[in-house]
């Protein structure tokens, strides 16, 4: 493929990514244009010590004949002003830009979080945890930059330039005709760098998820990889990845240096232009046909130092299409995901169902369940999760699913809940003869282990219900005759609990799970081998406590336990995704 083939296939390509950065821009464009305001009007302050400075130059050569030296006092007074002004304005713009960038930022975190953990509906089936973490923590960052100083900067540029270019023009016409005719050359050798900067930055930042996606895999797989003697193979391996994303890097980073070196060229190149023809006209060497011949020292100094401050909302965008070169990069990154969730979302349902707004928490009868022609696969495998499964549970009963180990079970309960959804599959909850789509704002789910975050217990209460007062979490206790579990801890409620629950024993986060779902209160329950790891005695209690759980609920429960089957009004028993 020749270079012009890979400009044609980036000038294609972009097209896509700039439209999303747009739209996603769209929550903090009231901001970030009051930035790019603010930063435009800045030159005047450069435009008034440019005055000052040239006023008093002038007065100054005056005083050393004749005259006090109070007499540069105004001109001082001029330059305090303008760069006072100049301060002001920059800091008042970046507090704007700041403000703007960091809404869009929260925004499209929002929007990620949802695709990831969805509120109201499945997850993708195609998500991928390192890539949604990535997405969050790594590449939403990268927009920052671009939020900051590209956006801004083409409305700075506009207004920053035109003021002192205006300024220049009223001391020089000739002058302003030089800087103006150098302008075009910026823009057109930008475009050619950002596209190598955003396809070198799309690599780098690819290159980066893969490596994190890899190190995720090696770091849950150590023992395994340990017990097999392959820890020093992978170690190896990471390190060939960590080199590739350091080599990426570099290239970034020289093409970096590469557009600031042009930029800094075409502002220097200028200036010497515009210095050469100023030294000249004042010492009256010009003799040329249009060109003024003859240039005081006021107006030379005047457009000497506002030359450079024509150039330096350039040098900002500069340095922002680098930074818009990286965004787009990201962009084409961070859409794979919302996409994967979208594509979800947009799969219309079949049968009688319709869309309808999220449940509230407890409805006023528990749903029934129906699950219709179910052929779900995993990501990147050949055999179906789930295939030709076709299910129906009445309100109010309990359907346990057995099985070995891998058969579906737990995928069955993610799909009946709308956690998740894979190719093929549909489940809906049927609510007063109507059927609609599974939501997880209807269910309650408890799996094994239990999922507990560090913080105290109270506060992974809470989480079911923040609105619980200590009364109704002890209620919440007692009513499934947990007494002992509060009593076993020495600080009752405010017990500290570390990561994954550590400080409790199985038994002990598996009892505050089962607690937790009684303060949810959803009319769906799905408990995914809630017993599983625990002693007969911690079963037992389990098991009594369910019996109180499942009430005035529909309950899905996988288990390998016979004892849980005395819950079961209907059981079915899968084997490699298909009913026996």
């Amino acid at each position: 493929m020749t270079a012009s083939d890979v400009l044609l296939d980036e000038l294609a390509g972009d097209a896509v990514p700039a439209a999303r950065l747009r739209r996603w821009a769209d929550a903090g464009r009231a901001e970030l244009r009051r930035a790019g305001l603010l930063r435009g009007a800045a030159p005047l302050g450069t435009v008034l010590w440019a005055g000052g400075l040239s006023w008093g130059a002038e007065r100054g050569l005056s005083a050393l004949h004749s005259g006090p030296a109070s007499a540069v006092l105004p001109p001082a007074l001029l330059i305090a002003g303008g760069v006072a002004l100049r301060a002001v304005l920059l800091a008042a713009g970046d507090a704007a830009a700041a403000r703007g960038a960091r809404t869009v930022r929260e925004t499209l975190r929002g929007q990620l979080v949802e695709t990831a953990l969805p509120a109201h509906g499945p997850a993708s089936a195609e998500a991928d945890d390192a890539a949604v973490i990535q997405a969050v923590d790594g590449e939403v960052d990268e927009l920052t930059d671009w939020l900051t100083d590209y956006l801004p900067a083409r409305t700075s540029m506009l207004l920053g330039s035109g003021l002192v270019l205006a300024a220049i023009a009223a001391r020089s016409w000739f002058v302003a005709l030089l800087v103006l005719a150098a302008t075009p050359l910026l823009p057109a050798n930008l475009k050619v760098i950002g596209l190598g900067t955003q396809t070198a930055v799309r690599a780098q930042l690819t290159a980066i998820r893969g490596h994190r996606a890899r190190l995720l895999d090696h770091l849950r797989g150590l023992p395994t990889l340990v017990g097999l003697g392959a820890h020093d193979r992978a170690a190896d391996e990471l390190a060939r990845n960590d080199r590739e994303v350091a080599g990426r890097t570099e290239k970034v980073l020289r093409i970096a240096f590469l557009s600031t070196a042009w930029v800094e060229l075409l502002v220097t190149g200028t200036l010497a232009v515009v210095a050469t023809y100023c030294g000249l006209a004042l010492l009256d060497y010009l003799s040329l046909p249009v060109v003024p011949a003859h240039m005081s020292l006021s107006a030379a100094l005047f457009v000497l130092v506002l030359v450079p401050a024509y150039f330096a909302p350039a040098r900002e965008l500069a340095a922002g299409y680098h930074a818009r070169a990286r965004a787009s990069a990201a962009a084409g990154l961070l859409g794979q995901v919302l996409d994967a969730g979208r594509e979800v979302a947009a799969v219309p349902p079949a049968g009688p169902a319709r869309l309808v707004p999220p449940a509230p928490r407890r409805a006023t009868a528990p749903p029934g369940l129906h699950l219709v022609m179910v052929t779900g696969h995993h990501e990147g495998r050949r055999t179906a999760a789930l295939e030709e499964l076709e299910l129906r549970l009445a309100p109010g009963r309990c359907l346990v699913v057995t099985g070995p180990s891998g058969a579906g079970k737990s995928t069955l309960l993610a799909v009946a809940a709308g956690l998740y959804t894979p190719r093929g599959a549909r489940a809906f909850h049927v609510l007063d003869g109507r059927s609609v789509p599974a939501a997880p704002g209807r269910v309650a789910w408890v799996g094994q282990p239990a999922h507990l975050l560090p913080g105290t217990l109270r506060e992974n209460l809470l989480l079911a219900r923040p609105t619980a007062n200590d009364d109704d979490l002890l209620d919440a206790v007692a009513a499934l005759g947990f007494e002992d579990l509060l009593a076993a801890l020495p600080r009752g409620l405010d017990t500290p609990l570390g990561e994954r629950g550590s400080g409790l024993s199985s038994g002990q986060s598996q009892r505050l799970a089962l607690v937790r779902a009684l303060l949810q209160d959803a009319p769906l329950l799905c408990l995914d081998e809630p017993t599983a790891h625990l002693d007969p005695e911690a079963e037992r209690r389990v098991l009594s406590a369910l019996r109180t759980l499942v009430r005035d609920r529909t309950v899905l429960l996988a288990t390998h336990s016979p004892a849980l089957l005395t819950l079961a009004d209907q059981v079915v028993r899968l084997d490699h995704g298909r009913t026996r």
